[in-house]
């Protein structure tokens, strides 16, 4: 069985996710918005802030020494260009282990610590621990006009903490939501990412809310393989498989999966069955049953 999240296309390479990720950074600063980034609190959060450390380290934009917050949101030191925002507990308590983990990162994250770089904590990187400081920040941010990036759960926009900034954020063209993952068809990340540059609307806890913040999809920081890696697999397989069931991917990409490896097997001289295994998306107007962390939330489809 071989997954195919992916399989109708190629990631970005690193240098350019990281250009696009800074280009929404640099909109928010000119504009006085906040960068709202749904991200899963394992792994793909770690990942930002490691790449967030490296484009503070290299700004492109003057730093704006009047944004300063007031009250008790964030607090910020008088030049930071920006803050980064973890809005998440479950992120902020699993960057905390990876900071443990220093003698096992990479070699070039040991450069960065050698030349005294935190990639997992530099000064401009807050937590917001409590639901009362959460709401205080979403309300600061979206009336402040003080540019910010927030990361919070969840990668969906399903539930979690990014709800509430979406609500208040999307209708505001000063704002950008990024999206760095996967978004499953049904998911209100989805149908934001499929209808907001068209201009149209997402239903957040029974709200319609217009979007216009500007919407950006980034595929590089996915934890599936593209299609070339799924190939690459395929081709490392000592025994050639006879069958091949795709799973985990949507129609379009199944069958785009489907047809590189029938005509690289064809090539090849190697007799392969793969079979499309039948699509896990829901079919419009379908509802289904999700647990949350306190109770079973009814979620629908929005892919209309």
């Amino acid at each position: 069985m071989l997954e195919s999240t992916y399989g109708d296309r190629q990631h970005e390479d690193r240098t350019t996710r990281q250009q696009r990720l800074r280009n929404a950074i640099d909109h928010a600063l000119q504009n006085g918005g906040t960068v709202i980034i749904p991200a899963f609190s394992i792994g793909r959060t770690q990942e930002l802030l490691y790449e967030l450390e490296d484009i503070l380290h290299h700004p492109t934009q003057p730093p704006r020494p009047d944004h300063a917050p007031c009250g008790s949101g964030p607090a910020r030191e008088s030049g930071d260009p920006f803050p980064v925002i973890i809005d998440s507990p479950l992120a902020a308590r699993f960057t905390e282990a990876y900071r443990d983990l220093k003698p096992y990162w990479d070699a070039e994250a040991h450069q960065r610590l050698n030349a005294g770089r935190h990639p997992l904590a530099f000064d401009n990187l807050h937590t917001v621990d409590s639901h009362e400081a959460h709401l205080q920040t979403v309300d600061y941010l979206a009336q402040s006009g003080h540019p910010a990036v927030v990361i919070a759960a969840s990668g969906m926009a399903a539930g979690g903490r990014v709800v509430n900034y979406l609500k208040r954020m999307l209708g505001d063209e000063r704002h950008d939501v990024l999206f760095v993952g996967y978004q499953a068809a049904g998911t209100p990340g989805r149908a934001i990412q499929k209808y907001g540059p068209r201009g149209g609307w997402v239903e957040l806890d029974g709200e319609r809310v217009t979007i216009r913040a500007g919407v950006h999809t980034i595929g590089g920081y996915s934890a599936h393989a593209d299609q070339d890696d799924l190939l690459d697999f395929i081709q490392g397989i000592p025994t050639p498989p006879q069958e091949i069931r795709l799973v985990h991917g949507e129609a379009d990409a199944r069958a785009s999966l489907k047809a590189r490896i029938e005509g690289w097997a064809e090539e090849q001289g190697w007799e392969v069955q793969v079979i499309q295994s039948p699509s896990e998306q829901m079919a419009p107007g379908q509802t289904r049953f999700q647990l949350t962390d306190n109770s079973i939330a009814r979620r629908r489809d929005f892919d209309e």
